[in-house]
């Protein structure tokens, strides 16, 4: 039971990053902090995802972090192109954390 349990939650989490990260959603506040503090637990919980990732990757990870969580302190409302840098933004920022992009993201 708890294992079902489990793989709903994972299963519920995959679905909204997906959503998040598709193109056609439109984009909130609260998917990007929904999304950043995704990718916070995952790094503090030490996930064994980020050992598969090199040093340089994981730097252009903390990068992108960074610059959605900047964009946050910066802007309030976003355009159809602003959303778009910052979903990719997100996306390489959870690179190797999820199901959504397990290859190395297009640069």
């Amino acid at each position: 039971m708890t294992s079902d349990l489990h793989l709903s939650a994972l299963h519920q989490t995959q679905k909204r990053i997906n959503r998040i990260l598709d193109p056609v959603h439109p984009l909130t506040r609260e998917d990007v902090v929904w999304m950043l503090e995704y990718i916070k637990k995952k790094v503090a919980d030490g996930d064994p995802a980020l050992m598969d990732l090199t040093q340089p990757r994981l730097l252009q990870n903390f990068h992108f972090f960074a610059e959605a969580a900047m964009s946050l302190i910066h802007r309030r409302h976003y355009c159809d192109q602003e959303a778009d840098r910052l979903r990719d933004w997100l996306r390489q920022a959870a690179f190797g954390l999820n199901d959504a992009n397990p290859g190395e993201p297009n640069r």
